[in-house]
């Protein structure tokens, strides 16, 4: 354990330890609920999250688990020359679930779903295997999670101008949207879905 961490966990007392406990098993549960089951007064249950939450030790995160709605999930690792740029290009992508960092022969690790494996092969065609700064590619898809997954919906009430990933092709140019292998962007309006209630990831 690095000693930076070890800092943080000394700033964080039973109570707060078991805060952060209660609602990683309930993120619904009440502040009155919290403050009976660990014996103090709901306001100091209060201070406690406002503290944890400024620290980054209590999150909460709301979306859908992709792969309970029918969704597929990519785990794509990569082996580039430089992380950082490979990786600012999909964090704004409707697809992209996270990114990771790494060590060893494959140093960035990306999750990505979509409602389609072709969609999932197009990013990774069209996006990383043509760049110059990946080496190689590793795509695999995920069969099953044992906690699930969390990932946010964005609705994008009109189309961007411009492709949040930075491509200088658009999908109505491009051959994977136009011969059907790839449902598109759903940031640019050029989407086609098999999903209504899901036309924009």
């Amino acid at each position: 354990m690095s000693l930076f961490l070890s800092r943080r966990l000394a700033r964080l007392d039973a109570k707060d330890l078991k805060i952060i406990s209660l609602y990683s098993e309930d993120p619904d549960i009440s502040q009155e609920e919290v403050a009976k089951r660990i014996g103090i007064s709901q306001p100091a249950v209060a201070i406690r999250m406002r503290k944890l939450k400024q620290m980054g030790a209590l999150e909460k995160k709301v979306g859908i688990d992709p792969l309970k709605v029918g969704f597929h999930v990519a785990k794509v690792d990569v082996s580039t020359t430089n992380v950082n740029k490979v990786l600012s290009k999909f964090v704004n992508c409707p697809y992209f679930l996270n990114g990771f960092v790494t060590t060893g022969k494959n140093n960035l690790c990306l999750l990505f779903m979509a409602e389609d494996l072709s969609t999932l092969e197009s990013i990774v065609d069209n996006h990383l295997r043509v760049n110059e700064d990946v080496k190689d590619v590793e795509f695999n898809i995920v069969v099953s999670a044992a906690r699930g997954i969390i990932a946010p919906i964005k609705v994008y009430e009109r189309p961007e101008d411009r492709p949040p990933c930075g491509s200088a092709v658009l999908c109505r140019d491009c051959q994977s949207f136009k011969d059907g292998s790839c449902a598109g962007c759903p940031a640019l309006g050029h989407h086609r879905s098999s999903q209504e209630k899901f036309h924009y990831l």
